[in-house]
């Protein structure tokens, strides 16, 4: 039969000290002299023992972990990253991490309704998509500290990009590359979550205004998901006029839209130049151009704004912003002044 588990008790004695000691000097506490915290160590790796998360979290009224509330699968090129750089900030300083996940509307009433993450968590990132009144009136209630990861709440603490900024650069980018017909494709929002990147599609409407566009001439495509390129292909090619130029709204969404263009004989940029958003792990083997938003910056501040606010301290900045970068690739290029306007004139020649 296995040895019974060393206890603290057995440490203790083994040391020569109290078990008040031995908890204080295994927490590192400063009321212990560093040559009895030397001994007490010696003793507790001679027997194998270690003292477990929750006893210390007990003593310390700390849990040692980060909870974070994402919607979408985990295998989602920016919940993966984004969780990623918070583990590995968490990592450096002995930290662990409770992930939730919320895939439905049933799963994000569920979490509303018993909160898990406040049995053990210290504090708590809600990463991406925006929450109801109701529900930041829910997590406000908590006795822990609430970071927003890109999406920003009135008087919360947040780190983000400015979507709308972000896309208005990229649409410039574009037009100083001779476009003027220019369009922007997104995905469909199944889970019916209202997610930070939705506010993309107002940076475009704005920077087509204000370059004079009319609303009515904005030309906007859909597609059924992150996936679903040859579905945006098809309305795309049923639009009136084709654009020249597209900014797509996500990398996915981008590369999904480049492989169905491959397969019916259509180039980008030559035929259509092809802008994503979020610099994808893939975006530099398909040649895309993106607007690149700094993921592993955006989680491991956010990992360190809830670390901060855990430990009680204040935070120099309570709202931060992080800006983007556009990366020109092979999928955009420069439209020829001498060639049409549009796509379809370009290739009925």
């Amino acid at each position: 039969m296995p040895e019974p588990l060393a206890t603290m008790a057995d440490v203790a004695a083994r040391a020569g000290v109290s078990v008040a000691t031995v908890s204080r000097a295994l927490r590192g506490s400063d009321l212990v002299s560093a040559a009895t915290t030397a001994r007490v160590r010696a003793a507790a790796d001679a027997l194998g023992f270690s003292v477990s998360r929750s006893a210390s979290g007990l003593a310390t009224g700390r849990a040692g972990r980060i909870a974070v509330l994402v919607g979408g699968t985990l295998g989602a090129w920016f919940n993966g990253s984004i969780l990623d750089a918070i583990y590995g900030r968490l990592r450096e300083v002995d930290h662990e991490l409770s992930i939730f996940r919320i895939l439905s509307q049933a799963e994000r009433e569920e979490f509303f309704t018993t909160l898990p993450a406040r049995r053990n968590a210290d504090a708590i990132i809600v990463a991406s998509f925006a929450l109801t009144r109701a529900e930041r009136a829910r997590l406000n209630a908590l006795s822990m500290p609430v970071v927003y990861l890109n999406q920003q709440a009135r008087g919360a603490v947040s780190v983000s990009i400015d979507d709308v900024a972000a896309v208005r650069a990229g649409v410039r980018y574009l037009a100083n590359l001779g476009h003027r017909r220019i369009g922007f494709a997104r995905a469909e929002n199944r889970m019916g979550f209202s997610y930070s990147a939705v506010q993309r599609i107002d940076g475009f409407r704005a920077e087509q205004s204000a370059a004079g566009v009319p609303v009515e001439d904005q030309v906007i495509v859909t597609a059924d998901d992150a996936r679903d390129g040859d579905g945006l292909l098809g309305r795309l090619l049923a639009v009136d006029t084709l654009p020249t130029a597209l900014l797509v709204d996500s990398d996915e969404l981008a590369m999904s839209l480049l492989e169905a263009m491959s397969r019916v004989g259509l180039r980008a940029p030559e035929d259509l130049s092809v802008l994503g958003f979020d610099d994808h792990a893939l975006a530099r083997s398909f040649g895309l151009s993106t607007i690149a938003q700094p993921v592993a910056t955006l989680g491991e501040q956010a990992a360190t704004m809830a670390l901060t606010l855990a430990a009680g301290q204040p935070l120099r900045t309570r709202v931060v912003s992080v800006p983007t970068r556009l990366v020109p690739r092979r999928t955009t290029g420069r439209l020829d002044p001498a060639e049409p306007d549009s796509a379809d004139e370009r290739k009925s020649r």
